[in-house]
């Protein structure tokens, strides 16, 4: 299939270029991308929450009340989690939540989403730009040309492109990356996905490995 280019002003450059099916024409795997997101925000996870246990907790360690005759339950700790201030049952500890998936499977998740976006009109193909100086209003003004100002975008490009992705930074609604940082979760994080002409082939190439 092919798609028009289109240059920073938002108009069709006359070219066109070649997108792969085994890349743009999948039909939806949910669960694969479902579990390439999971892994995505799981790797992202500090754990490093904690809470204290009975035998954590800083206290006397004297048998508060006698043993009968009180008409209540028997106690023997203030430490006791029935307790305020008493340790916590079964409470978080630091843990690792990385967990590993298939590459092939990966890939697949990627494929989706791409398809995805295709499908449903939120994928433009742009020339290959630059600025000569860091500026978020040329930025904006290349946004606003594409009339995608007020939706969330992201730009995949050159990583020696510095002075675009400086532009960008400030901006909430638009994030740029280049090929190897593009995942899953992105993807389906932006309204429409923007890809310039000379990366398009690097990304089909990694991924019909």
């Amino acid at each position: 299939m092919k798609v028009s280019v289109l240059d920073i002003k938002g108009k069709e450059t006359g070219r066109e270029v070649e997108l792969s099916e085994s890349v743009f024409g999948l039909e939806p795997n949910d669960h694969v991308v479902y579990l390439d997101v999971k892994q995505h925000l799981a790797n992202k996870r500090q754990g490093t929450h904690k809470a204290k246990e009975r035998a954590e907790i800083v206290g006397s360690t004297r048998k508060i009340k006698k043993q009968k005759g009180t008409g209540t339950a028997r106690a023997g700790s203030i430490k006791s989690p029935i307790f305020k201030g008493g340790g916590r049952v079964f409470g978080p500890r630091p843990r690792d939540y990385h967990f590993k998936l298939n590459k092939k499977l990966k890939r697949l998740a990627r494929k989706t989403v791409l398809s995805q976006k295709l499908k449903n009109n939120q994928l433009m193909i742009v020339e290959d730009f630059g600025f000569e100086a860091p500026k978020t209003k040329e930025f904006l003004n290349v946004l606003d040309n594409l009339n995608i100002r007020d939706k969330k975008s992201l730009l995949v490009l050159d990583e020696s492109n510095k002075n675009v992705y400086l532009s960008s930074r400030n901006l909430k609604s638009a994030k740029v990356v280049n090929v190897s940082e593009l995942n899953t979760y992105n993807i389906l994080n932006s309204n429409v996905l923007l890809i310039t002409e000379s990366r398009l082939e690097e990304l089909q190439n990694n991924l019909n490995k």
